[in-house]
């Protein structure tokens, strides 16, 4: 069994509240987990507003699996035009 964890740093340029904010990345949060099935949650950056953080984790039986799962995920988030992607990271346990 392996775990794959996504780590997304994002900017929200739009935001100019909280409120905004927690608007775009409930959102974006939502479409991720429908579409992919993963285990998503917003993990740093809470009160700033427009930066976040978002961990994305997913347990599968071959690293491949994670990478691709991990590829697709990305390339939605750098095609939602209201969050624009800082870094990213992968890490395997």
């Amino acid at each position: 069994m392996i775990v794959g964890l996504l780590t997304l740093d994002l900017h929200i340029p739009e935001s100019n509240s909280l409120k905004a904010k927690r608007l775009v990345i409930k959102s974006l949060i939502d479409r991720i987990r429908n579409k992919f099935n993963v285990s998503v949650a917003e993990v740093d950056a809470n009160n700033l507003w427009q930066r976040s953080v978002i961990g994305i984790s997913l347990v599968a039986n071959e690293t491949q699996v994670i990478n691709k799962v991990f590829e697709k995920i990305k390339n939605l988030v750098l095609n939602t035009h209201s969050v624009e992607m800082i870094e990213a990271s992968i890490e395997m346990l």
